[in-house]
């Protein structure tokens, strides 16, 4: 992002898979006497206790994410009498990219929990890092879309306070592939996002397809948001957490843009030498 006004997986479209090739459903229902952690995208998640869960529940893997650029693992964990679905992204399943640190996709989805967390915002589905049955990665609760929303409609809307709130959580963490696919919306209208393993680069390269407020001055609760974020990264827990996982530079980044949004209060404007919507956009 610019010293100056700003410069101008999916957890749902994929089809999971068991190793022998053969369709699995997107989401095989809760064993007798083992209740979900919730009923499947039916209301937003108890972060805590999705967290706890996640942490040091038994990851077992029932199908991979076939569309996922990288490996994408579609796995049951359990514990204590308690189970979910999620999502384990191994690191050493990660595909190497040009403008990215190899290895460092999963502590990126990570850190982006963590920001959301700090601002208020809950649009990303809890996730941390743990080791799992291929090493250690990314595990993040399943979010159960509502399959009937349209979605290409969702990522066009201007009046959903939440899609906006994703759309300034976006120009924070520099995502760079914010597709209308990545969009999780529950039947009760809460949205969820998902897959934010190419975040943070130091380089301003917002790439997605909410730019619809582009140039339009922050509403209030943006801005609330935003000078919680500044405050926690002022040597709060958020500032000492993105030190683990990201670079100094990309620590210092996200800090700037920060800045950068409170100080000329408008949504960003798409960068003029790096594309503005991802490819394919869905």
């Amino acid at each position: 992002m610019p010293d100056s006004p700003p410069g101008r997986r999916t957890q749902r479209a994929p089809r999971a898979s068991r190793p022998s090739g053969k369709p699995a459903s997107a989401r095989p229902r809760a064993a007798a006497g083992r209740p979900d952690l919730a009923s499947p995208g039916a209301e937003s998640p108890d972060h805590a206790a999705a967290l706890e869960l996640l942490a040091h529940g038994n990851l077992t893997v029932e199908g991979r994410l076939v569309e996922a650029s990288n490996a994408t693992l579609y796995c049951r964990v359990t514990h204590q009498g308690r189970q979910a679905a999620c999502v384990y992204k191994p690191v050493a399943g990660e595909r190497p990219l040009w403008d990215f640190p190899p290895g460092t996709l999963a502590a990126r989805e990570v850190a982006a929990y963590a920001v959301a967390q700090a601002a208020g915002w809950d649009i990303v589905p809890p996730t941390l890092m743990r080791d799992g049955p291929f090493g250690p990665g990314m595990c993040q609760l399943w979010i159960e879309a509502d399959s009937s929303a349209d979605l290409i409609a969702l990522a066009r809307s201007s009046e959903h306070p939440q899609l906006r709130d994703m759309a300034v959580f976006d120009a924070v963490v520099n995502n760079a592939d914010r597709k209308i696919g990545h969009l999780l919306p529950l039947p009760d209208g809460h949205l969820y996002g998902c897959d934010h393993g190419v975040c943070f680069g130091e380089e301003y390269k917002l790439r997605t397809v909410l730019w619809q407020w582009r140039g339009r001055r922050l509403p209030g609760r943006a801005m609330q948001a935003l000078s919680r974020l500044q405050a926690a990264m002022t040597g709060g827990e958020l500032a000492a957490e993105l030190a683990v996982l990201l670079s100094p530079g990309e620590v210092r980044a996200t800090r700037e843009r920060i800045d950068l949004l409170i100080q000329h209060r408008v949504h960003p404007y798409p960068p003029e030498n790096w594309p503005a919507v991802p490819w394919p956009p869905v």
